[in-house]
């Protein structure tokens, strides 16, 4: 009989607001003694996110913009518009609890490089003098809705364990909690959206009491004390390279999905031939009208936020998560402003924060904002992401594997040396002392579990890994194509997005035998928020062909990619409601998909709920290429 003996789960954090950024030059004296206060000249550039740092630039421009309002000192150089911005966002909430906002700065020695001379190396091409970039970053923190829905998959993890029949089918994990049969880590980057996550995952998983932050300081450990979330520097230099070749592609002015231009645009933009990319560009055919149609839209959207904010008592409307309507505008406004250059062209690597901020507002300010085309823009915006943000990762193959190896080579040898853990125990493990074990039914077993919970780039490169990195080695394997068919399918790797590996244990089998370890696979795409009406499919079950379907209900490899429809794509769905596909079994014979909402008792809207599975004996092979090393089950 199989025993559980390992867990490893790599999981997205949950919703989050969108991300933000300013940039502003900076030459006043109290910026240059902050920036030498805390050390910035002996690496060049300086992060400030501790409470008492941010507290020095706030007061700083405070004494600015009460020096500009009375003119006494004239040789301020600083703009006005962005004191203020920076002055704002750092006065948001009133306090800098929590980790949501940080302040970068980067000394150029001899001022900013003047327009059109970045590439110059003349003194005369620069704005003179030594000076400061200052980068504000705020935004991207998990929301109330992100803390539900991180608990929820907790709790519904529970299920994957064994133990726990009829009335408790998720205690089992908790038993084996308790009576030191489960060594449990959580580790997460640095983010605070990502370790807030692992924290509200946490509460739900043990099923703890109390405020996060406790949880956090007991249960979290962070990630980059020892780089493993950690990029690196080279890939993010091969992946410009990447996003350059991207923006090219995507700036031609013609139908790419006719038919005599679909097959070379297949060739150039996603030569991987993966459906969800294919079906994206027959739906966005010409990318220069969807980005003048998304920048039309834009424009509509800032008016209607202006129109918004002059109506009587439109200061009495609370937006979500405390944001001001003047906040939405500057959001909106820069958004706008940056997406089309001077030049008339668009900039693509705008399409994400311009998908991210229509996607934030249509789940929480739809009804505050009315505006009539925001499901337009988001299914435009989306179409465009869709094929931005996973080929950002990579267009061909060897693309897609170099980069991932430089994003989570640190994380995949990590995983690798849990699984061989497992297979040769360490005999200094804590365990349940058998003297103890009475009113314990299965005092032998031990299950060993580690969460990642990590930021979008690992997760598209470890799935890019699992994909392209030659796991299966066998070409004509029916069962790993079906679930790579529906891997290609997916169109987004939303928030809570699961990557899970399970590995068994037949004790029963020799220790030499091939056959004694079996690992299983799981995939989940994460939370749903604006629902389609058809989705792609229910995913792929290894014994699907052997089990009895619902009636009515097509045979799972029967499931065809649906086309989106514009008039059907959207079932907006409230906070309340937003949750995930969880990836869960019941571990029952046959194994069965739990859904949240019969255990939760809560209405709780799902993207179809039947992550893909994959299950190979020890004898497989995760080689990726000679760099990565073999791992051997």
């Amino acid at each position: 009989m199989m025993e559980l003996r390992c867990v490893i789960a790599v999981i997205r954090h949950g919703d989050r607001t969108p991300k933000q950024k300013m940039k502003m030059e900076v030459k006043h004296a109290k910026f240059f003694h902050i920036f030498s206060k805390h050390g910035g000249f002996k690496t060049g550039q300086l992060k400030l996110k501790h409470p008492k740092q941010l507290q020095e630039i706030l007061d700083v421009s405070r004494f600015l913009l009460d020096e500009i309002r009375h003119k006494s000192e004239p040789d301020i150089e600083e703009k006005k518009s962005n004191l203020e911005q920076l002055k704002a966002v750092l006065e948001m909430y009133g306090h800098f609890s929590g980790i949501n906002r940080k302040v970068q700065l980067k000394y150029l020695p001899h001022g900013r490089p003047k327009k059109n001379k970045s590439h110059s190396s003349s003194e005369d091409d620069y704005s003179g003098g030594p000076s400061l970039i200052l980068i504000l970053k705020w935004g991207g923190e998990l929301t109330p809705a992100g803390r539900i829905q991180a608990e929820e998959l907790g709790k519904a993890f529970r299920f994957i364990y064994p133990g726990g029949h009829g009335d408790n089918p998720g205690c089992g994990l908790l038993r084996l909690h308790s009576t030191y049969r489960h060594d449990l880590k959580i580790y997460a980057s640095d983010e605070g959206r990502v370790q807030m996550t692992a924290a509200a995952f946490a509460k739900g998983f043990l099923a703890l009491e109390g405020e996060l932050t406790p949880i956090l300081v007991q249960m979290v450990k962070s990630a980059n004390t020892n780089g493993l979330l950690d990029n690196d520097c080279e890939s993010s230099k091969y992946q410009n390279m990447v996003k350059h070749h991207l923006s090219e592609a995507m700036q031609q002015d013609r139908d790419l999905a006719a038919d005599s231009e679909l097959e070379r645009s297949i060739e150039t933009i996603a030569p991987t031939r993966a459906r969800s990319l294919v079906h994206s560009l027959q739906l966005i055919r010409n990318p220069v009208l969807m980005c003048e149609t998304c920048y039309e839209l834009m424009h509509r959207l800032t008016d209607c936020i202006r129109t918004r904010m002059g109506e009587p008592g439109s200061h009495d409307i609370e937006l979500y998560h405390e944001e001001t309507w003047e906040l939405m505008l500057r959001r909106w406004s820069k958004l706008e402003k940056d997406f089309k250059t001077k030049s008339g062209q668009f900039d693509i690597s705008k399409i994400p924060d311009i998908y991210d901020c229509i996607k934030y507002d249509m789940q929480h300010n739809q009804k505050r904002l009315q505006f009539s085309d925001t499901e337009q823009l988001y299914l435009w915006s989306k179409s465009l992401a869709d094929i931005i943000i996973p080929q950002e990762y990579g267009i061909t193959v060897e693309d897609k594997l170099t980069i991932s190896q430089g994003i989570c080579l640190a994380l995949l040898r990590k995983i690798r040396g849990d699984l061989m853990n497992v297979m040769a125990p360490d005999e200094s493990t804590h365990r349940l002392n058998p003297k103890y074990s009475k009113g314990v039914m299965s005092p032998g077993r031990h299950v060993r579990t580690r969460l990642y919970f990590t930021s979008e780039s690992h997760i598209h490169s470890l799935l890019n890994v699992l994909r392209y990195g030659g796991l299966v080695q066998r070409p004509n394997d029916e069962q790993w194509g079906r679930a790579m068919e529906y891997v290609g399918s997916v169109s987004e790797l939303n928030y809570l997005t699961q990557i899970v590996i399970m590995l068994y244990e037949d004790p029963s089998k020799d220790i030499q035998s091939e056959h004694r370890f079996h690992v299983e696979l799981h995939f989940s795409p994460g939370a749903i928020c604006c629902l389609p009406e058809q989705c792609s499919g229910p995913g792929f079950r290894p014994h699907s062909r052997n089990e009895n379907h619902e009636e009515g209900s097509p045979p799972f490899d029967k499931v065809a990619f649906s086309p989106l429809r514009e008039e059907a794509f959207f079932r907006p769905v409230s906070t309340e409601n937003m949750l995930l596909s969880p990836t869960v079994e019941k571990r029952h014979t046959p194994p069965k998909l739990v859904s949240p909402s019969k255990e939760s008792g809560k209405d709780i809207t799902a993207i179809p709920s039947s992550p893909v599975s994959f299950r190979q004996s020890r004898k497989t092979s995760l080689q990726t290429n000679a760099s990565m090393g073999e791992f051997d089950y």
